[in-house]
């Protein structure tokens, strides 16, 4: 558990201008900064950096947060991982609270990474010994420094090999991390045995688990590290962390099925290729390279197998779509992978697959069209069936009408009929108004408030105890409140907006700062909190008081107790100093 304290004073540490220009070069407008937003396709910067109050808000896709937030997304990393990166930039280092219970802290991750670059290392020595693992990687068209940048080594044959890199081959540890299994007898043994061994490290660059290929025949073809602490296979891609700078700078991801296919195409110059790690492509996966880049391709062999993995990815693409942002589907020829056709064919003929590829709507639709005889009642009863789980899952606007669309007219029915037939909410243009004169949009009290307490935060200490109404914006003002009162010294706009990030409440303070960032520097906000204060005080005033006079309706004070009475008088005489 990292302390909230250190965060927030990390965040009071952080220039978050400073922290954005090493990754986007940020231009200076007015009292903020601004630029082409990283992490949609724009012409016009949209994407803003507001340094006195520490966050950014993209007014086009929305994107939003702190120093922290924007590390996360840009590069992909957890929470602990993106302070942790900051930290270190800053010069500090991020202490624990809480420490683990007794019988875990014999072995913390940091002790499990050490153990991971451990084996990395006697892997790589044992690849420069053994002839037969670097002629086979020679006959694979791998060179030297390819292997190197991706930390390819050997694994030997033989049953311990690793209790010759391990003082104790007992250790737990070689356990944790899945580098030795043992058997029902207590009995331990390598689980990487004449193996070409792929280290596979996290977004961090460090080795969290190896994938091993067989140097000719045997099964399985590749083994990989079971599921461990450090490592998760449904959330991790091979070669993510070699691949990021080609990433940023194509802006797009090429996902492959095996790591020979990742490192023969950086050997061939393109260096934007991941792979799944035995396992499906996943919605995490899917998300996680959507945040990275606008365009996401997918390579399958094709084969029977391919057109399954294909399908499964698409399933997991879909609920995680956005509109702007493109996923295709690309099938070799059936004799190849990627690996032997850029060796064959070279990489100009690669990359212009990759740009004959098959949008996902095309893919889907065709998919579905061909495993139906659409000139019957029959078949076009089936392409409905098959697509409602499909399409229901959509999120993405502007895609969910246009194949709603599409897949209606296949079906011979409207889209309206479809939508119907699927009981979803339906999407497209609200019936015709006739023509009214726009009305100047009207900002509640509350929401004025709650923009005061984010420009600055220290306000929400001078609010009554007792005045809260009731509503969203209400509920956000008391969290922020309690909060506030909560914490010792100053709070700052980045912490606060940080604390509640992942919260009921986030949507609504990023709508808000958007709003600040449009206020500027000049704002008086002392003075329209203390108006805004006044102007609620009012409101509750009238309330009370329209309430005390539905009850005295009919009978005057008698209808009021005593205390409610003393109530009346007080409200009356406010009302007429006022």
């Amino acid at each position: 558990m990292i302390p909230k304290s250190f965060i927030h004073d990390l965040l009071n540490r952080l220039d978050i201008v400073d922290v954005i220009e090493r990754y986007v070069p940020l231009k200076k407008a007015g009292a903020n900064y601004v630029a082409c937003c990283p992490f949609h396709n724009e012409k016009s910067p949209s994407f803003t950096v507001s340094q006195s109050k520490q966050f950014y808000h993209c007014f086009g896709c929305g994107a939003h947060g702190t120093a922290i937030g924007f590390v996360m997304e840009h590069g992909g990393l957890g929470f602990v991982d993106a302070v942790e990166e900051l930290a270190r930039s800053a010069g500090v280092t991020v202490p624990r609270e809480a420490p683990m219970p007794e019988a875990q802290q014999h072995k913390v991750a940091t002790d499990l990474y050490e153990v991971m670059q451990s084996a990395t290392r006697y892997y790589r020595d044992q690849l420069k010994q053994s002839t037969p693992a670097i002629d086979y990687l020679k006959r694979r068209g791998l060179s030297g420094e390819i292997a190197l940048r991706f930390g390819i080594g050997y694994a030997p044959e033989g049953w311990q090999n690793l209790g010759s890199v391990f003082a104790n081959y007992q250790d737990s540890s070689l356990l944790e991390t899945g580098l030795v299994i043992e058997n029902e007898d207590g009995k331990r043994y390598d689980r990487f045995r004449d193996r070409i061994m792929f280290p596979i490290v996290n977004a961090r660059g460090r080795v969290i688990g190896f994938g091993g290929r067989v140097l000719d025949s045997g099964d399985p073809k590749y083994l990989n590290s079971p599921e461990t602490a450090l490592f998760e296979k449904g959330r991790e891609l091979y070669g993510l962390f070699q691949a990021l700078k080609a990433i940023r700078a194509k802006r797009q991801v090429l996902v492959v099925e095996g790591y020979m296919d990742v490192v023969a195409l950086a050997q061939n110059g393109i260096e934007y290729a991941v792979a799944t790690l035995g396992t499906a492509t996943t919605p995490y996966h899917v998300q996680k390279m959507l945040r990275l880049t606008d365009k996401v391709m997918f390579c399958f062999d094709g084969d029977a197998a391919g057109q399954r993995a294909a399908w499964r990815a698409m399933e997991n693409a879909l609920p995680q779509l956005v509109d702007g942002k493109n996923i295709g589907f690309l099938f070799l020829p059936s004799q190849h992978d990627p690996d032997s056709f850029v060796r064959e064919q070279g990489t100009a003929a690669f990359e212009q697959l990759l740009q004959e590829a098959l949008p996902l709507s095309s893919y889907m639709l065709r998919e579905l069209s061909t495993q139906v005889d659409l000139h019957t009642q029959e078949g076009r009863t089936a392409l409905l069936q098959r697509a409602k789980p499909l399409l229901t899952v959509i999120s993405a606007p502007t895609t969910a009408l246009l194949l709603r669309k599409e897949v209606a007219s296949l079906a011979g029915i409207t889209q309206t009929e479809l939508e119907a037939l699927y009981a979803i909410k339906p999407i497209g243009a609200a019936p015709r108004r006739a023509p009214q004169k726009a009305a100047r949009p009207v900002v509640s009290n509350l929401r004025v408030l709650l923009r005061c307490l984010l420009f600055q935060p220290d306000l929400a200490r001078e609010l009554p105890e007792n005045w809260m109404p009731v509503g969203a914006e209400a509920a956000a003002i008391t969290a922020l409140t309690e909060w506030s009162r909560m914490q010792e010294g100053a709070v700052s706009s980045a912490a606060m907006i940080q604390n509640f990030q992942g919260t009921a409440y986030e949507s609504l303070l990023a709508a808000e700062q958007a709003e600040i960032i449009q206020w500027g520097e000049t704002f008086n906000v002392v003075a329209e909190f203390q108006d805004v204060l006044t102007r609620l005080r009012d409101e509750q005033r009238k309330q009370q008081l329209q309430g005390l006079h539905v009850k005295m309706h009919g009978t005057g004070m008698k209808g009021l107790n005593a205390q409610e009475r003393l109530l009346y008088l007080q409200l009356l005489q406010r009302s007429e100093l006022k």
